[in-house]
């Protein structure tokens, strides 16, 4: 396949996060919208690296770390969301004003 089918690809999928990060209130949607982007990061790395060098490994390796990097945001996102609903009762992101005088 073509290297322009894979950004194609991961640009839409990119453009679909950050439409749903922009628009939702749900902290939930937001985290996914955030996960949603970091794989269209992924997809932009393999591919490039299979176009420019595909003896070489360095972009699936740079994909781990960000798969890694993107587990460690969500679990410490979802512990983040679940401390402010026992607080708050609530997951809407317009509610959480806790650093407000």
């Amino acid at each position: 396949m073509q290297l322009e089918y894979f950004l194609l690809l991961a640009a839409a999928l990119f453009s679909i996060g950050v439409y749903g990060l922009v628009t939702s209130r749900n902290v939930i949607r937001v985290l996914m919208s955030i996960e949603l982007m970091l794989n269209a990061v992924n997809i932009n790395l393999m591919a490039f690296s299979n176009y420019l060098d595909p003896g070489a490994i360095k972009g699936q390796v740079f994909a781990v770390f960000v798969i890694t990097i993107a587990a460690a945001e969500a679990a410490v996102g979802l512990a983040i969301v679940l401390s402010i609903y026992r607080n708050r009762d609530t997951v809407d992101m317009e509610q959480f004003n806790l650093l407000k005088w």
